[in-house]
């Protein structure tokens, strides 16, 4: 992991984007790092842009917003129509839903689809699992953080009635990302 990385996570609301926002940050923490998280989401909850974000460092974190994101994860057309011109010029990673997302042509940014809404309908019947599985496939490509944090952070941060099939969609997600990766090698 970079000294500083900051992560934008994007979408709308209803899918989750604030919840994998707070997973991402505690499993970093447990991976021993610094942490600062924001979250905004538009005037009506569901349906409107939401936007968390996430700065990890290897030091007490200096400033605490995402000023040019490193890395992108992103769930809807008009969040990704807004995020991207906000990355980082060099490297950046921008994991995208394949099925909710036509992306542009980015020449400093990586940028992997992830079939995740595609895959949470297909094998959970519940697209609401998507969110976890693009995170997992996120720390899967990126490496940003071990799935060992990911796991005990989506313990802690979901209720127990939905634990095992996030855990399940996490995992599912890991091993996406695994593929995606090994695709590009």
């Amino acid at each position: 992991m970079k000294k500083v990385s900051q992560i934008r996570i994007a979408g709308f609301g209803g899918q989750g984007v604030v919840l994998i926002g707070t997973i991402l940050g505690h499993a970093a923490v447990r991976d021993g790092n610094w942490v600062s998280g924001s979250n905004a989401y538009g005037a009506q909850a569901r349906g409107g842009s939401a936007r968390s974000e996430v700065v990890i460092a290897r030091e007490p974190v200096r400033f605490p917003h995402v000023m040019k994101a490193d890395m992108l994860i992103v769930m809807s057309q008009g969040a990704y129509d807004q995020s991207v011109s906000d990355l980082s010029r060099q490297n950046a990673v921008v994991i995208y839903d394949d099925l909710l997302i036509r992306p542009e042509d980015l020449p400093d940014a990586i940028q992997y689809p992830v079939p995740a809404t595609d895959t949470a309908l297909k094998t959970f019947e519940n697209n609401q699992v998507a969110n976890v599985i693009i995170l997992g496939a996120a720390a899967s490509i990126t490496q940003i953080v071990s799935l060992e944090a990911l796991e005990s952070a989506v313990a802690e941060n979901v209720s127990d009635r939905f634990k095992e099939q996030n855990l399940k969609a996490l995992r599912t997600g890991y091993d996406m990302g695994e593929k995606i990766l090994s695709g590009r090698e």
